[in-house]
């Protein structure tokens, strides 16, 4: 007999699978070096990476595992812990891949807001201290719910290559200028 029957006061067991997410969690301990470094060395690779736009000094790629459908993140080509190191050219290509994919991101999937920020350094929360990257997490009006509050279990209504295309569809469409290795 279930427990919970007894005790109205203990919540019962719910299981959620999320087998996506083992990748993510082997990842952690393993010595795999830097995602963001493999992504940049290996061009030819793009569409399995989901990368999004490559520049002269930086990139945009969809996060594999995501905290919403369309999170992306843009990284300095260099392997930096920090702004410090980071020339004044990298900080304006990132910005303005920022607000490009803002844009992208728009059209898309109509997203209505943004959370933008770097987390930088481990006790500040950063999955990936060695290699900066800004999230661009993309919102909707009322978008939180409770598998998230509840369950630390987040909904991703799309497969990550179909929206893949889709966002690479929209920028297209936009007109947006492409990266310099792109044009």
């Amino acid at each position: 007999m279930d427990k919970s029957q007894n005790n109205p006061d203990r919540e019962p067991n719910v299981n959620i699978w999320a087998p996506w997410r083992i990748e993510y969690i082997e990842s952690l301990s393993s010595d795999h070096g830097c995602f963001l470094c493999d992504i940049r060395d290996n061009p030819d690779d793009d569409e399995k990476n989901l990368v999004i736009w490559r520049g002269r000094r930086a990139i945009t790629v969809m996060n594999r595992f995501p905290y919403t459908g369309g999170h992306c993140l843009i990284a300095p080509c260099d392997h930096l812990p920090s702004l410090d190191g980071i020339g004044p050219e990298t900080v304006l290509e990132m910005m303005a891949m920022v607000r490009d994919i803002q844009k992208v991101l728009g059209q898309a999937i109509g997203a209505q807001g943004f959370n933008v920020g770097m987390n930088v350094g481990r006790c500040a929360g950063a999955g990936l201290p060695g290699h900066l990257h800004i999230h661009v997490v993309p919102r909707w009006s009322g978008d939180t719910n409770f598998m998230s509050v509840f369950g630390d279990v987040r909904v991703i209504p799309d497969a990550l290559s179909n929206l893949r295309g889709k966002i690479l569809a929209a920028a297209d469409k936009l007109s947006l200028p492409k990266p310099p290795q792109e044009q």
